[in-house]
């Protein structure tokens, strides 16, 4: 299968990404964000029709755009079940999306907000707000729940191979990508702790 992909940044420091089946032209994008000129401007050159935008949570940050592509292309947008942003399509744990031959997996981590999904296409993982490179997301704001965060991170995303890709949702670390593997290793927020312990250090400033 051959497919396009690319990872934005263009105003700020949110990512936003693309995907696309090479062959159907069709494309899905992630967490539109304030980058709506550079995908619109992506997808006319390289001839796509975004039949879908994911959001991996709520915050305006990431939904920014939203319309904007919706109106171009008529997008549906995808986000989990309990996200109350304006969606066509709800998501839960395991659901998969289909674009062309393209399949990508839904996995619900709860922690940063109770709508937050991970999505995993192939060796690719796009964490948004859940997990970056060297850190993880906040969960001091409004629905965050260090529990959560303990649970998703320890129970679902580390539990995935070692080569799989990071994929985060800002540009926070020192590069734009990382592993599974080279997180366990190098992130703090990863060490091992037990739970009460990892609630106490979320709560740290």
């Amino acid at each position: 299968m051959k497919l396009l992909f690319k990872q934005i940044k263009h105003v700020g420091d949110n990512f936003s990404y693309i995907i696309a089946d090479d062959e159907s032209r069709e494309a899905v994008v992630i967490d539109p964000s304030y980058n709506g000129d550079v995908i619109l401007d992506f997808a006319n050159k390289n001839k796509l029709n975004i039949k879908f935008i994911i959001n991996t949570h709520h915050h305006s940050d990431h939904v920014m755009d939203n319309l904007r592509i919706k109106r171009r292309f008529n997008s549906k947008i995808v986000a989990h079940a309990s996200s109350k942003i304006n969606k066509d399509i709800e998501v839960v744990e395991g659901d998969i999306i289909k674009v062309g031959k393209i399949n990508i997996k839904v996995i619900h981590t709860p922690g940063h907000t109770p709508d937050s999904i991970c999505l995993l296409f192939g060796k690719k993982l796009f964490t948004g707000d859940t997990l970056f490179v060297g850190e993880c997301g906040r969960t001091d704001l409004f629905g965050g729940n260090p529990a959560e965060m303990y649970n998703s991170l320890f129970g679902k995303l580390m539990k995935l191979d070692d080569d799989v890709e990071v994929y985060p949702g800002h540009d926070y670390g020192s590069k734009p990508k990382s592993t599974i593997g080279e997180e366990k290793k190098t992130n703090y927020v990863l060490e091992e702790r037990s739970l009460e312990e990892f609630i106490e250090f979320m709560r740290k400033p």
